[in-house]
């Protein structure tokens, strides 16, 4: 996969992709990052790139021309058809669904704004989607991309050395993912809750799930639709909630901070 930045800060992108899977991904050649500056296709001796914006106002509004430039010299660098997204407050939220779309794409072409944005002539001309990272404002869209550039990189098949890791993520099904433990199996801040330990792996697939779900509907209550849920599920749901209320043997959420300290007068 190729993905081209549009950005005043190429090299910041280059460097949040050098390191962890995104840099193995690269090294792997599932992955081609490049960087094209629009300061380098401005005209003048100042190279300018951006103007005060018509009507007034605060802030500073980056320039059709350079970025028109920039964007025409990524396309002409990959005869394969390129998507042209813009990182904007103004866009769609990112998603998993989202990324997974992306991650299938040839080509991508990530427009990074800067100051008060990009005026909105080249948007309507040149972009074909918007996408937004959060309700919050940076900046600039580098961060932004550096994100979507991690997101969908990791999905490109053979970047992370398991491709279970994927699949079990977080939105993966639409679901949180479950808590996760890892040795000693007795901490002071806890155990690990014993089904773990039990090599019964259809009571662990099932221990996973139920956490799932309860994590969800405890921290996420918009990504689940309770009525769209299985039999099966809705059932470990409320074995889920009966746990939590004391109903049940189990700690529903066993992690360490619920679990406390185990006392050492035991």
């Amino acid at each position: 996969m190729r993905i081209d930045v549009i950005s005043l800060f190429p090299e910041f992108i280059a460097q949040c992709a050098a390191f962890g899977v995104v840099g193995r991904a690269g090294e792997r050649g599932l992955l081609a990052l490049h960087g094209w500056n629009p300061r380098d296709y401005a005209e003048g001796n100042y190279r300018r790139v951006d103007e005060r914006p018509f009507g007034g106002g605060p802030g500073m509004v980056m320039l059709i021309e350079p970025l028109r430039a920039s964007l025409k010299a990524a396309r002409e660098a990959d005869p394969r058809p390129a998507k042209v997204i813009y990182l904007s407050p103004q866009g769609a939220p990112l998603t998993q669904a989202k990324v997974r779309e992306l991650a299938a794409r040839e080509r991508l072409i990530l427009l990074c704004g800067r100051y008060e944005g990009v005026d909105e002539r080249l948007i309507q001309a040149e972009v074909d989607e918007e996408i937004s990272i959060g309700d919050y404002v940076l900046s600039g869209g580098e961060l932004a991309a550096a994100v979507v550039v991690d997101a969908v990189a990791r999905l490109q098949d053979g970047a992370l050395n398991d491709a279970e890791s994927a699949v079990q993520d977080s939105f993966e099904d639409g679901l949180l993912d479950c808590p996760h433990y890892t040795r000693p199996v007795e901490h002071e801040l806890g155990d690990v809750p014993a089904v773990l330990m039990s090599g019964n792996h259809a009571e662990i697939a099932r221990w996973r799930r139920m956490q799932s779900l309860g994590r969800t509907w405890q921290r996420r209550a918009d990504l689940i639709d309770e009525a769209s849920l299985s039999k099966a599920d809705r059932k470990l749901l409320d074995t889920y909630r009966a746990q939590l209320n004391g109903e049940g043997d189990e700690t529903p959420d066993a992690t360490p901070a619920q679990s406390g300290p185990k006392s050492r007068n035991c």
